[in-house]
Parts: C-alpha cells; structure tokens; sequence
C-alpha cells in the first residue's frame, strides 16, 4: 500500500519538533525506502510570511486586525490538503500552536472544531512534543549555539507556561494524540516511538470518506 502519513507535530519551542519532522520526513518506515533524496511535503504554521521582516508574524502569531487574513489561510491549507489527499504531510506547528499564543497573548479562543475534524477524517495524527520544566536550561544551552535570535531564549519561563497552556489544548483536540518526552534530548529514539505508533494504530494510509 501507498504510504500516506499525515502528521502534525506541536510543542512550545525547544522540544525539538523541527528535528523530529526532518528525520520523519526521511525515515524509511514513514515515507519508504529512498534511493535519492527529494523534497516531500514538510510545512510550519510558524513561517512569518505575514510581514516583510524577520521574525514577524503569521498563522501563529497574528495580531487581532489580522485574524480573517489567518482562518482564511487555515481553510486554503485544509483545501489542499483534501485535494492532494494521497500524500504524506508533515507540519511543524499547526493549529494548537495558534490556539496557545492567542490565548497568551490576547485571551482569544479560536475554535478549530471544523478544521480538526476535516483533518481527522484525512488521518491526520498529533505528536506533542513535551520535555520537563527542568530540562529546558540545557536545551537553551544547546539552542543558542545556532539560534539567529538568541534573546529568545532568555525566559525559560514563557516556554514552560506555554507547555502549560498547550496541553490544554491537546487534550481538548479531537485528533488522535501521542505524547512524547523529549527532555532526554534523543530525537533518534523519538521518532521510532512515533513510527511505532503510526504503524500500530493504521496512520501510515489513507483513509476512505
């Protein structure tokens, strides 16, 4: 059968999300075995390409004047995703991601029932990525040794408030939902736990509406 895998990755920064999408965007249980390289589907609700400026802001987020212009491009991403169904897809931060900030940082409440049963009947599958308050510190030490915005990370506080506030979200989410602990830093051990799971529980296929 074709693989197909749909899988949305959420966590506050820091949890290596963006580590685990690439290296499930290669692993040969997830997409196939490979004999060249080539770019499958790996998208980010986190791309700024709301403003002409680095670090600006975009689906995630969006100021309030802004929110027609942020539900229209989540209904243009379900759009395709419905049209190109069979086919693997792989988001870093999606609607959870959203949902947090706004509530944040504005006290909104967006309601994405629509959005997240149409994603479940594609077969979409959440992974939040979590890691342990105390973990975090070594996390920035590693993090800043690359980071373009460094002072990012200053507040280690504001991650794990926002860890708080997104497993809020999670547990009200309709999609189905694997946890996984990240505070060891082993993102290679990561993703085999999430192959297991998406083999286990039949998320490697398309489903039929």
């Amino acid at each position: 059968m074709k693989l197909c895998p749909k899988i949305i990755l959420e966590g506050t920064r820091l949890t290596h999300k963006t580590d685990i999408a690439f290296a499930l965007n290669e692993h040969p249980r997830i997409v196939g075995p490979r004999k060249y390289r080539y770019h499958s589907p790996l998208i980010s609700a986190e791309w700024c390409g709301f403003t002409n400026y680095p670090w600006g802001r975009g689906l995630i987020n969006f100021e309030p004047q802004e929110e027609e212009l942020a539900i229209e491009t989540y209904r243009t991403w379900l759009r395709l995703f419905q049209q190109i169904r069979y086919y693997s897809w792989i988001i870093d931060r999606f609607n959870i991601s959203t949902q947090t900030y706004q509530q944040i940082h504005y006290g909104t409440s967006y309601h994405f029932n629509w959005l997240e049963q149409a994603l479940k009947e594609l077969g979409f599958r959440l992974i939040f990525c979590t890691r342990s308050a105390e973990s975090f510190a070594q996390a920035r030490a590693e993090r800043v040794k690359v980071s373009g915005k460094p002072s990012q990370y200053d507040d280690l506080q504001v991650f794990v408030h926002e860890q708080e506030v997104m497993e809020r979200f999670i547990q009200a989410s309709a999609l189905d939902t694997l946890r996984v602990d990240i505070s060891d830093d082993d993102v290679p051990n990561a993703v085999e736990a999430i192959a297991d799971w998406m083999e286990k529980t039949g998320g490697l296929y398309a489903t039929e509406i």
